[in-house]
């Protein structure tokens, strides 16, 4: 994670690309990877990427939904096998 994902209160110029913060929550189970999901929010910049991936089914229906709620905009949700077990991969951007 860059240094300005830490810190919400430094500001980042115009036309600098953040880092987008990698939030793996695999083998986590509902409610932890939307409560660490709020956190990184919180951290993260406005317009900032965070890529969230889960193995908990019931992601695809709460991650959506605070997205929704809270303004942010979900980019992306792909579902794959990874070593025999199925993920569920989010793209979120920060409102």
């Amino acid at each position: 994670m860059s240094e300005n994902s830490q810190n919400p209160a430094v500001p980042v110029p115009d036309g600098v690309a953040l880092e987008p913060i990698i939030l793996d929550t695999s083998g986590l189970n509902c409610p932890e990877p939307v409560m660490m999901l709020h956190q990184a929010v919180r951290k993260s910049q406005s317009g900032q990427i965070i890529q969230v991936v889960a193995t908990d089914p019931s992601t695809t229906r709460d991650i959506p939904k605070f997205c929704l709620h809270l303004g942010h905009e979900l980019l992306e949700q792909q579902q794959q096998q990874h070593n025999g077990k199925t993920q569920y991969l989010f793209d979120i951007k920060k409102k």
